[in-house]
């Protein structure tokens, strides 16, 4: 299968290995964001500078982008995607987004002849370079099953969300839950060492009680360590997809009063942190005695 990808960061880099390592041909679209080449071009990979030159020699377009901005300009844009679209070409969209921006896409997609699946990821970099991601796929099932083999390249566990959108959806409600989980630790490590508690003392409590689980253990290397690498999800990528779940949640008129104070307690902690700062690093913003100021959650 003749595969083209845009976007080789932190996960595409792993999933781009995969792909190319099961024998598929892989081209690149070139980006400042990507990660080096140079290991994927030796394997056989080509990279173009076009999206719609990258579209037209593909049968799969696959995107991994940061969010629906990125999305819509490399599809919809200027030499884009949709310039280059062949009959029958399929574009899966790896990349985090807004369910309603999906929606406007797919139709996009369609309209140009294309066929479309959502299907976002969770876990790590780690387990994009293992082949071992999980997809939450959104669209047809009988589009899932053909495209399948594929994802299988990348993907350990592949989940039907629904129908188009469905997906994205799924990531939101995933990240949502997960990231505050860990923002809640964050918050709650802080005051534990504003009050004295040793942090093992904190996590060896949490672990045996009603506090263990995926988030305290991605948490345990720094709040035992100072040892961020626990969990490489940057507090701004956090910021993205809070804001991205509140809005969803506004569009379904859904509650989202914890989720709100969430993306707050986030949005004030970006603005006192070095760029590129990991999640677990919220436990010292936090900690500060001169924390950042919680902004008012807006509708």
């Amino acid at each position: 299968m003749k595969v083209g990808m845009i976007g080789i960061g932190l996960m595409g880099h792993g999933i781009a290995g995969n792909i190319v390592k099961q024998g598929h041909e892989l081209a690149m679209l070139e980006h400042p964001g990507n990660q080096p080449l140079d290991a994927l071009k030796a394997a056989g990979a080509v990279s173009l500078r076009s999206a719609a030159e990258l579209a037209a020699r593909s049968d799969v377009v696959i995107l991994v982008l940061t969010g629906s901005p990125q999305v819509e300009a490399v599809l919809t844009g200027p030499g884009g995607v949709l310039e280059g679209l062949r009959p029958g070409s399929v574009v899966i969209d790896c990349s985090t987004a807004i369910p309603s921006s999906t929606l406007r896409m797919a139709q996009a997609v369609q309209a140009a002849g294309g066929r479309f699946l959502d299907a976002p990821m969770t876990r790590t970099p780690k387990e994009a370079a293992a082949g071992r991601l999980n997809l939450l796929v959104g669209g047809e099932a009988a589009l899932l099953q053909e495209c399948r083999p594929l994802l299988e390249c990348f993907a350990e566990n592949i989940v039907h969300a629904g129908q188009v959108a469905a997906g994205h959806g799924m990531k939101l409600l995933h990240n949502y839950v997960s990231l505050g989980m860990v923002s809640l630790l964050c918050e709650a490590a802080a005051c534990a060492g504003r009050n004295g508690v040793a942090p093992e003392v904190f996590v060896d409590v949490l672990v045996k009680g009603g506090g263990g689980g995926t988030a305290l253990e991605r948490m345990k290397p720094y709040l035992l360590a100072q040892d961020p690498s626990g969990l490489r999800f940057s507090i701004a990528n956090a910021c993205k997809d809070l804001g991205y779940y509140n809005a969803m949640a506004s569009d379904a008129g859904a509650a989202k009063d914890i989720a709100a104070a969430v993306l707050a307690t986030l949005e004030g902690a970006l603005s006192h942190c070095e760029p590129g700062a990991f999640m677990p690093e919220l436990a010292s913003i936090l900690g500060q005695p001169t924390r950042p100021a919680t902004p008012a959650a807006a509708d």
